[in-house]
């Protein structure tokens, strides 16, 4: 019996890069139909159509398509389109490359739903990077025990307090507090200033337990800071959330609402 979450939506926004990127996106989707009966909601940017994604992840997926020529994925915009698309009480944002074990799901969702939390991060902070040989692995036995067994040989790239992969929200808890900062284009620091923010408006967020596993793929423009400009616009960004005080952040989300209207 799959575990029943018709009120979560698994947020999944993809720039189709490589063949890796689409097989890690394929292998998430597996892991979460085959132990959740959920909603999932997959967003393509890309220049044209090319109709491979929709057909793959099926009908039980919702896919939708952005015609999007920017070199640039512009991931905080997609969340935010994405999480207005939804209707569920609760959102998981989710990367297309990770793993997350299904009692550590199951963990998160009750907190969320017993309103002990406002969001929560599905496990504790430790973030492996699987390496090609063990993703390999995983693909040929589809079996996350493999991961689990072999985890003492991953990578621990972000230190043990890493705030990015996959997140676990009350969506109007979300929507209040601004959702994403879109004053992130591109790849930058985005996980820790929606940390920051969160903690210093006193929203409840907590890590949950055990492991994220990250499948590896290729690191091309959109997993790095494209120019020295971007690197220090979006440095400044996440210092200034950082520092912000619970009124100071208000006032700017005031503000920027009024600007969107």
């Amino acid at each position: 019996m799959r575990e029943k979450l018709s009120d979560v939506t698994f947020i999944i926004p993809i720039r189709l890069e490589t063949v890796v990127r689409l097989e890690n996106l394929l292998l998430s989707i597996k892991y979460i139909q085959k132990y959740f009966s959920t909603n999932i909601l997959v967003l393509e940017a890309a220049e044209y159509n090319n109709g491979f994604i929709k057909k793959l992840v099926g009908k039980q997926v919702k896919y939708h398509f952005e015609e999007d020529r920017d070199s640039v994925f512009y991931r905080t915009k997609y969340l935010n389109l994405m999480t207005d698309m939804a209707t569920s009480a609760y959102l998981a944002i989710w990367d297309s490359d990770v793993i997350i074990p299904k009692e550590q799901i199951i963990y998160a969702i009750k907190k969320l739903r017993d309103n002990t939390v406002d969001m929560i991060y599905p496990y504790d902070g430790h973030f492996y990077d699987t390496s090609d040989p063990i993703r390999e692995l995983y693909i040929k036995t589809k079996n996350e025990k493999v991961l689990f067994r072999n985890v003492l040989k991953m990578d621990l790239p972000y230190g043990s307090n890493m705030v990015g992969g996959a997140f676990m929200v009350n969506k109007n808890s979300y929507i209040e507090s601004g959702k994403e900062n879109e004053d992130f284009y591109g790849w930058g620091p985005e996980d820790g200033e929606r940390f920051f923010r969160w903690r210093n408006i006193g929203m409840r967020v907590e890590h949950g337990i055990g492991n994220l596993y990250h499948l590896s793929h290729p690191r091309g423009m959109n997993s790095g800071f494209r120019s020295e400009n971007q690197r220090s616009h979006t440095l400044k960004e996440l210092s200034r959330m950082e520092q912000s005080s619970k009124e100071e952040i208000l006032t700017h989300l005031r503000n920027k609402n009024r600007k969107d209207i």
